[in-house]
């Protein structure tokens, strides 16, 4: 988890610059801090894992800072959009249509003009969406690129968050897919992919397996029943990373063993059809720090705070808002003083008038002073992106990619 080096004088580095200096490069705090060379890392040791018959796309959702995006489309096969501002992004970083998938439950008709015009695959998500996709695609005189997602016969018991099974507003249900096949082949239409994402944040190899094995066999006998084979099947992801304590890293290794068989199997039963994963928080998470300034310290009655000029309204996810239950602690340390044994118990607070802003909870850090950097580890994936950043109207935060 914090495996981002020291250097001599105790300061955490990114990218091998010291802190505080990174700090100054930004211009202020707070700060997202992204690294690339640990980006490309995790990307070459997936794809070492998975082997060469399987194609690595990244979801932008899990962060669409533009250098960052730019950086994946150079070292991914293929980009997962859900929105048209991802798409829009997608293209404008140079990504071919081709390789871009628009998936959602829920697409405007400008969107899906949008994604005709661009020829980027819409990957259909209910029985209604055909007709308005059809009807966008004949005014604009485009054939149309269409792949479909499944909601599957079967629900994880072991995932950070429930994608697919039962009742959900994602994907078309498994029993009710063939039926829009038939509408598909009355309109003279072929698809390009079919798509399973049972669900996300998953730390054990062997549910993973499992939910892929699952996966697949529901995929491969869909597309089977195709007129045409599709020319990929995708999986979804599912990687997680850990963040709190007691949680242990994903074991790579049997995982891209199992996907390698997969793909084996694939390329004997439909030889035209490539194998898909797609993964975000997986390729991002780790490499990004949230960087804050200690503003103040002060106690309270048997409570020592430290008052930063970050918090919730940049980083809900650390403050425990995010989907948590009981709020649990990011790892974090005082980025400045490494070295410094850790000593002292304090909360760390955001500058937000609101006793939610909390970034960390009674934990041990060296002894802190305003002027002090404090970072929240694992803050790569669902960090600026996918917080209130206007809640207070705060300055917004920085993101730099180093």
């Amino acid at each position: 988890m914090r495996e981002f080096p020291v250097d001599a004088r105790g300061e955490l580095t990114v990218g091998g610059l010291p802190l505080t200096r990174l700090a100054e490069r930004v211009g202020r705090t707070p700060f997202y801090a992204y690294d690339r060379s640990r980006v490309c890392a995790r990307v070459a040791r997936v794809r070492a894992a998975i082997g060469p018959e399987v194609r690595l796309h990244y979801a932008i959702k899990a962060n669409p800072f533009p250098p960052l995006v730019a950086l994946l489309a150079r070292e991914t096969d293929g980009f997962d959009v859900a929105s048209g501002g991802e798409m829009a992004l997608a293209l404008d970083c140079g990504i071919a249509p081709e390789r871009i998938a628009f998936a959602g439950p829920g697409k405007r008709d400008e969107e899906l003009r949008q994604a005709l015009a661009a020829e980027i695959t819409i990957t259909l998500e209910s029985e209604r969406e055909l007709p308005r996709v059809l009807a966008h695609a004949e005014s604009l005189g485009i054939a149309p690129h269409l792949a479909l997602r499944l909601n599957p016969d079967f629900e994880l018991k072991r995932a950070g968050m429930k994608m697919g099974g039962g009742a959900k507003p994602f994907g078309i249900d498994l029993e009710r897919a063939p039926a829009l096949l038939e509408s598909l082949q009355a309109a003279g239409l072929a698809l390009e992919g079919l798509h399973l994402y049972a669900g996300s944040q998953i730390l054990d190899a062997e549910t993973l397996v499992a939910v892929q094995r699952a996966s697949f066999d529901r995929l491969v006998r869909l597309a089977e029943r195709l007129p045409a084979p599709p020319r990929w099947l995708n999986l979804g992801g599912g990687f997680g990373i850990p963040y709190f304590p007691g949680e242990q890293p994903l074991a790579l290794e049997p995982v891209g063993e199992n996907l390698r068989a997969l793909a084996a199997e694939l390329h004997r039963l439909l030889p035209a059809t490539e194998l898909v994963i797609e993964l975000g928080r997986y390729l991002v998470g780790e490499a990004g720090l949230y960087v804050c300034r200690v503003l103040d310290k002060k106690r309270s009655r048997d409570t020592t705070f430290l008052v930063v000029d970050g918090g919730l309204h940049q980083h809900l996810a650390a403050s425990g808002n995010f989907g948590q239950v009981i709020r649990k602690n990011y790892p974090v340390a005082i980025g400045n003083k490494m070295h410094l044994p850790a000593s002292e118990r304090v909360t760390v607070v955001g500058p937000l008038c609101t006793p939610l802003d909390i970034l960390a909870q009674e934990v041990l850090l060296p002894p802190a002073e305003p002027g002090d950097l404090f970072v929240v580890y694992q803050s790569g994936a669902y960090g600026a992106s996918a917080s209130p950043r206007a809640f207070l109207s705060h300055p917004d935060v920085t993101e730099t990619l180093v």
